[in-house]
Formats: structure tokens, C-alpha cells, sequence
């Protein structure tokens, strides 16, 4: 068991309106015409303060479709899609090949959609989307500051029947995260080999011993994956105000296990989250999940996507040939962009 858990960790931390109706609502992009890309930065108050030093201000990737400059008083949805692990927006964008996807989905008849990529990266790695006094208020700044921050820059549907949230390995976890507890702001979600689903243990003991010898932030370039990984969890999931440098309680003391750690994590696991906020689901237009059939979150995702099914949320489960990285940015492409254009709102 203790092997399956040190796998998942590191695995884990790895990386409505028809479409008919869309299309007939929505004027098509023109034979050749390209997206239009902006990076802009976003000031988020929701990370002011956090004592891990995470900068407020966040680079964000921005498409805008191709008829946005020529049709000035066209407004657009939204699709937030959250990058994984280790990875910052322009990475993110490399691997989904975001600009050369939408190009080729509205050359296929994709509707006009804006598209934005936020970066979370942070000094572990990754902010797992999520909310404590060490990284900051993730949740506020993807589902407050950074939406309100794209509905007063750009010409937006600002409902959520007109927004869609997806992600990518840690970001699927944040869009499945974020999707269960702010329906509000969202109308469909697309989740992508969803890292973190269960219920995790300690790092084994090696990694453990590392990750207690760090005594400073030089320390930890000596550090391999799965002890960054640890840091990453720990600072977002167990904080603790306290305990200067790094400002949490890791899951060992002295090569012991912390129970009353691995409880906290546990609170943030979605599969074990998932029964209180079913009602939430059940508000979605559409939930999608998808995984690749050699990718070990398959077995999470199914669970999900099965508990889901069992408590009335109805939802669609693709398993596809690849690994966790693979075919991405197909999906990407052939199925998110497609999905969204089902999903969503394209009217007022």
C-alpha cells in the first residue's frame, strides 16, 4: 500500500444550447484567419499577503477568436483551463499547442470563444489550486479576481452559463475542486487526467528524511521530485503560520507519521470531498472527464466519474490510448473545444 501511495503522490503531482444552435447564433471565423494571442498580467488581492512570498501579480495567456478585433460589439464565453504541476502558463500552452489547436477547431467550425490560461506556479511547484495562509487564496484568485479581471478587459458573456472551467493533471484536480464548489461561476467543466482524486499517505522514508534535513530555501535544490512534491502539498493543504522558513507541517516528525497531517490532506481530496457537494454538481449543463488508458489516475478517474453517475450528476467518461502527457493536445483540440461549444452559452 505504501508503494501504490508514493506512486499516486508522484504521479499525482506530475504533471444547454446545441451545437447547432451555437453555429447558428454564432457567426464562423473566415477561411484562414488565426487566433490572436495577449499576456497580460493580473493583479490578484486574493494572494496579497501569503507568507510563502507568491507574487499577487500573475501572468495570464489570453486567445482571443479570430473575429474579436472586427466585431466590436460581439461579446464571447470563457473557457479557464488550469496547467498541472510544475508548469507555468507558457509551458502549459506548448504542450496543449493552444494556438495551433484553436486555429485548426475554427477552421472546423468552432464559435468564437476566448480562451485563458493563468499561471500558478509557485516556489514548490504548484499551488494545487488551492487556499492557505502559507500560498494564498488560489480559489479567489481563479474563480474572483482573475474572472472578473477578463470580464472587465475583454468583451465577455459575464454569466456562468457562458464560462467553462477545465484542466490538466494538478489543474484537473483544481478544475474538479473548484467545480464542486463554485457552480456559481461555472456552467460546464472538462476534466483532464485529474491528479490527487484520493485519499494519500506519506512519502516513504528516504523522502521523508530529506524533506526534514531542509532547514532553508537553499536546501531544497538538493531536493528530488517527490520531496518538491511534498513541500507543494504540505505548503497548501498544511499550513502552519508558526514555523518559519517554509511555513507548514510536513506529514513526518523524526521519521514518524503525523497523523493529524495526513487527516488535513485527506480534507482535501475530492473523492472524499465529493458527497457533500453532489447538489453542486447536479448544476452543471455538462461534466466531461477524460484519461488515457495507460495513465494510473485512469482508476481514480473512474471512480469519480462512477460516483458521480450513482448520485444523479450525469457525466461523460472517455478512456483514450496514451499515457498521462499524450495525446493532450488532440484532446485538447477534437474534444475540450468541441465539448465547450455544446456546453456553453453563445447569447446573452
Amino acid at each position: 500500500m505504501k508503494a501504490i501511495a508514493t506512486l499516486t503522490l508522484t504521479m499525482c503531482l506530475l504533471t444547454g444550447l446545441s451545437t447547432s444552435a451555437a453555429l447558428a447564433e454564432t457567426a464562423q471565423a473566415p477561411a484562414g484567419a488565426h487566433v490572436s494571442v495577449e499576456q497580460v498580467v493580473v493583479h490578484s488581492p486574493a494572494l496579497e499577503g501569503n507568507l510563502e512570498g507568491e507574487t499577487p501579480d500573475r501572468q495570464v495567456i489570453v486567445y482571443l477568436p479570430p473575429d474579436y478585433r472586427q466585431n466590436p460589439d460581439k461579446r464571447y464565453p470563457v473557457i479557464y483551463i488550469l496547467h498541472g504541476y510544475n508548469m507555468t502558463a507558457p509551458g502549459f500552452a506548448g504542450l496543449l499547442q493552444a494556438q495551433s489547436g484553436l486555429d485548426g477547431a475554427y477552421a472546423q467550425g468552432l464559435p468564437g470563444v476566448i480562451v485563458v490560461l493563468p499561471d500558478t506556479q509557485t516556489l514548490h511547484g504548484g499551488s494545487m489550486y488551492s487556499n492557505s495562509v502559507t500560498i494564498g487564496d488560489w480559489e479567489g484568485f481563479i474563480t474572483h479576481d482573475l474572472v472578473a479581471y477578463i470580464d472587465s478587459h475583454y468583451r465577455t458573456l459575464t454569466n456562468r452559463d457562458s464560462r467553462g472551467l477545465a484542466g490538466h493533471s494538478m489543474g484537473g484536480y483544481g478544475s474538479t475542486r473548484l467545480g464542486m464548489k463554485y457552480p456559481d461561476v461555472y456552467g460546464a467543466l472538462y476534466i483532464m487526467s485529474p491528479c490527487c482524486l484520493s485519499v494519500r499517505g506519506a512519502p516513504p522514508p528516504q523522502t521523508a528524511a530529506a524533506v526534514e534535513a531542509v532547514q532553508s530555501r537553499d536546501g531544497l535544490a538538493a531536493l528530488d521530485f517527490l520531496g518538491h512534491a511534498t513541500f507543494a502539498v504540505a505548503a497548501a493543504w498544511s499550513p502552519d503560520p508558526l514555523k518559519s522558513p517554509f511555513y507548514a507541517d510536513l506529514p513526518t516528525q523524526k521519521g514518524q507519521v503525523d497523523r493529524t497531517v495526513l487527516d488535513r490532506w485527506a480534507a482535501n481530496a475530492p473523492l472524499a470531498m465529493l458527497d457533500q457537494y453532489m447538489f453542486n454538481l447536479k448544476r452543471y449543463k455538462a461534466i466531461a472527464i477524460d484519461v488515457g488508458d495507460r495513465d494510473d489516475f485512469r482508476f481514480d478517474a473512474q471512480i469519480l466519474h462512477q460516483r458521480m453517475q450513482d448520485s444523479g450528476v450525469a457525466n461523460r467518461f472517455d478512456i483514450y490510448p496514451g499515457d498521462h502527457a499524450s495525446g493532450v493536445a488532440d484532446r485538447f483540440q477534437h474534444n475540450l473545444l468541441p465539448f465547450f461549444a455544446q456546453a456553453l452559452t453563445f447569447t446573452k
